[in-house]
């Protein structure tokens, strides 16, 4: 019911496909009582005229009920269509407002499934239902009314057989239908598993695991396939039974009307044309039955689609649109707290206190898992703390309007994540009306200007599906140049430079501090030499704490941590790093 309002804007299409439905039905319904005519009164009777008239009547009446047929298809296949267009573009634009944390609650696969078949199955009920739900109650009613009008006595044959039919579907329905809710969760887990794999190739072929995870993909699929089967044999039932009670109906009117024409109480035509209505009953009851099949599997769908629609975003944006002035840092955090949503135990960062002001290059660096990536995570409230607060520019993240605040930062993050297109145009993600101009100086500070000219289309090289056709160290320099070409005024680099070889590193962070001296930086990284520049350096411990920030060779003096970091590098090599 709370998906009705998206055919709302095809309510004069949607009112007309049934009354179209109502038309072509009702003209079946004629059929049978003039062919008893031509039978009773034509064939029976001698009367040559009379079965051309009603013969050509009957063709005007086909090819009538034929084009309101035609049209209610039309109609009723332009209105789903346009239903799950709309349905598609707010489920996907919910998509794209929620929080980080409820797309990792919902996963991948299950949110592709959701946008994909769940929307495909209810779209096929509202064509169905425009069609169906008329055609089949009209044939239910219309049947009886004109079987019974020719003889009483028919009613008790389908007195019988109705009950019987309609007690069958019920049962049948009833265990089926929660086990469809069941079938688009194993559809989802296969999903997962394709995506997981196509997206992860390499890291299989290189560990030779083709054979586990087709095995896996297996396991998905064959609880799939099982789940289906079970469930379709159920379905199955139902058409031969229904046949059966059906064929035998239509005997019981046989013999029925064969007593009665013997008695001369009832013309050879009519029983013809009770048994036609007979089978249109029996007929309709089926289609309902197919009916109930669609809703109990639609009603699944809609249900998981219904959940993303209806889930607000955790992050929820605030209306301010510019910060408090410049006598504030550029980012402040005031006894910071955070955890990941669903997790316990002690917080990932704790009572962080730290300001960075503007145009300051700050480093962060800290053991493996110790919140570094964290901490950036929430100046742009992809995630938001649990204590305390974060601000930019004087005003606390949660009251900016989001859209303001991600606008004013450039986030380069750990994973590069790039799309099939043009080089140019993924650069141009950070900046959509970026000049050619403007791409290029970017590309050429985030020195990736020398193999991006190698190639033989240059910038309008096309770049296979998440950058898959560069390498790690190209996928890293575009994802800085698409940060840079926006002209952040903060910029963070979450660790962004792990694949780049110390001289290349040592040109890029020249460079940007060169042309990007009011920018504020923030830059995450494992090396002593690649942090060793900035300004100042802050250092988290285990515990997510910020005991010491300070510039490198203050930190050398009092902070054991760094100093335990600085000695680990050195020991593999480090002499070389601090060269650099």
């Amino acid at each position: 019911m709370k998906l009705i309002k998206y055919l709302k804007p095809y309510w004069l299409l949607a009112v007309l496909s049934p009354l179209l439905m109502v038309g072509e039905v009702v003209i079946d319904l004629l059929q049978p009582k003039l062919m008893s005519r031509i039978v009773d009164e034509g064939v029976l009777g001698g009367d040559m005229e009379l079965i051309i008239k009603t013969g050509l009547l009957m063709l005007g009446l086909v090819i009538l009920g034929g084009a309101m047929g035609f049209l209610c298809a039309v109609t009723a296949t332009h209105v789903s269509q346009s239903f799950g267009h709309d349905l598609r573009v707010d489920a996907y634009s919910r998509v794209m407002g929620l929080s980080l944390e409820q797309t990792d609650k919902f996963t991948t696969g299950s949110l592709v499934t959701r946008l994909t078949n769940d929307i495909s199955m209810v779209q096929d009920l509202v064509s169905m239902i425009l069609r169906m739900f008329v055609r089949a109650p009209i044939f239910f009613v219309g049947g009886i009314i004109m079987a019974v009008s020719m003889n009483t006595s028919f009613a008790l044959a389908l007195v019988i057989a109705l009950p019987i039919q309609l007690c069958l579907i019920l049962l049948i329905l009833k265990k089926a239908g929660p086990l469809y809710r069941v079938v688009q969760k194993k559809l989802d887990r296969v999903n997962s598993v394709v995506q997981e794999n196509v997206g992860g190739m390499r890291v299989v072929k290189a560990y030779v695991r083709e054979d586990y995870e087709k095995d896996r993909f297996g396991r998905a699929n064959g609880e799939l396939r099982d789940t289906n089967l079970y469930v379709l044999k159920l379905m199955a039932i139902i058409g031969p039974i229904l046949m059966l009670i059906m064929n035998f109906t239509v005997i019981a009117i046989i013999l029925i009307g064969g007593k009665q024409a013997g008695a001369q109480l009832l013309q050879p035509g009519d029983i013809m044309a009770a048994v036609t209505y007979v089978t249109q009953i029996l007929s309709s009851v089926m289609m309902v039955s197919m009916m109930f099949n669609s809703i109990s599997r639609s009603s699944a769908s809609s249900k998981r689609i219904v959940e993303v629609l209806e889930s607000d975003p955790v992050i929820k944006s605030g209306d301010a649109s510019q910060g408090k002035g410049s006598s504030y840092p550029c980012i402040t955090f005031s006894h910071v707290s955070f955890r990941y949503p669903g997790t316990a135990g002690l917080p990932v960062l704790s009572d962080i206190n730290l300001e960075v002001h503007r145009g300051e290059t700050l480093a962060v660096i800290g053991a493996t898992g110790c919140g570094k990536s964290s901490l950036v995570n929430l100046i742009p409230r992809f995630y938001d703390a649990i204590e305390g607060e974060v601000c930019v520019d004087g005003r606390n993240v949660r009251e900016w309007d989001l859209a303001a605040l991600r606008r004013k930062i450039g986030f380069v993050m750990q994973k590069s994540e790039l799309f099939s297109d043009t080089i140019a145009n993924n650069i141009r993600w950070g900046k959509e009306d970026a000049t050619i101009e403007e791409i290029k100086d970017a590309a050429e500070t985030a020195q990736a200007s020398g193999f991006i000219e190698g190639f033989n289309e240059g910038y309008d090289t096309f770049i296979a599906e998440k950058g898959a056709s560069l390498s790690g160290g190209q996928k890293q320099r575009m994802s800085i140049a698409r940060a840079l070409v926006r002209r952040p005024e903060i910029l963070i680099l979450d660790d962004c430079t792990s694949a780049l070889d110390l001289a290349t590193e040592a040109k890029l962070l020249a460079a940007l501090r060169e042309r990007l001296q009011d920018t504020t930086v923030v830059m995450i990284a494992q090396r002593i030499a690649s942090v060793r520049g900035a300004d100042r350096i802050a250092v988290i411990e285990k515990d997510g704490r910020i005991l010491h920030c300070a510039p490198h060779d203050e930190l050398m003096r009092i902070s054991p941590t760094y100093q335990d970091i600085y000695q680990s590098q050195m020991k593999k090599g480090g002499e070389a790093h601090e060269s650099v």
